[in-house]
């Protein structure tokens, strides 16, 4: 089958070497990718000081402001950021289809879109972006923002260390790349997917997620 869809997915960084070897530093500076056409990308900010979500070439970065005591979401929009972790593609046009009613589950969406993308022409065996839009049921997001000292990585002390929660019935976009190729690179052991969500009250990393009804995957077209 024709492969004129798969767009060339590019990353920057590991988590192996972020988890195994507290290797935090930059590996790309996101001035230097805001020439590119159609940009979407997602990652995490140097030092685990934040997250990184790109779409259609306008930047929301996501940081912690204050302490334990009194931690805020602050947004970036500026390409002033670097990253330690970044995966991204230049996606010209996406076509939309409306995802099954009983598609629910992060593990059920994750079957489904890579049944899909096979189904569209597009080489599951390759990484490739997808984004899903409209109201999910819930969402778990974090954003991470790592002390400095600390040298024992854990997927788990990752997502606690800065601000984190659970939001239920918001309109999203959420912008992925999947791949089976990619563990401990730019996806964890358990899954294939890496997810970063954007909506009016939380932007960061997206942990889990339930799809509402008459939610829409986009994939290349």
């Amino acid at each position: 089958m024709s492969n004129d869809k798969q767009v060339e997915v590019h990353h920057f960084g590991a988590l192996k070497n972020m988890m195994h070897k507290g290797d935090l530093s930059a590996k790309v500076t996101l001035d230097e990718l805001k020439e590119m056409n159609h940009l979407f990308a997602l990652g995490a900010v140097e030092n685990l000081k934040g997250e990184v979500l790109i779409l259609d070439g306008i930047p929301s970065v996501s940081y912690v402001k204050g302490n334990d005591s009194s931690k805020t979401m602050m947004l970036d929009d500026s390409f002033e950021k670097n990253a330690c972790l970044l995966v991204l593609a230049s996606v010209e046009e996406w076509e939309s289809i409306n995802i099954p009613n009983t598609v629910v589950t992060y593990e059920e969406f994750e079957g489904y879109v890579a049944e899909t993308a096979a189904e569209k022409g597009i080489d599951i065996e390759k990484p490739f972006p997808f984004m899903i839009e409209g109201l999910a049921k819930s969402f778990d997001w974090h954003i991470i923002d790592w002390p400095e000292n600390d040298t024992e990585h854990s997927h788990e002390k990752h997502i606690y260390s800065g601000l984190y929660g659970t939001l239920e019935n918001q309109t999203v976009e959420m912008l992925g790349f999947y791949s089976n190729k990619h563990h401990a690179i730019f996806t964890h052991h358990s899954t294939n997917m890496h997810v970063h969500v954007k909506s009016d009250k939380a932007t960061g990393h997206a942990d889990n997620f339930t799809l509402g009804e008459n939610m829409i995957l986009k994939l290349p077209k």
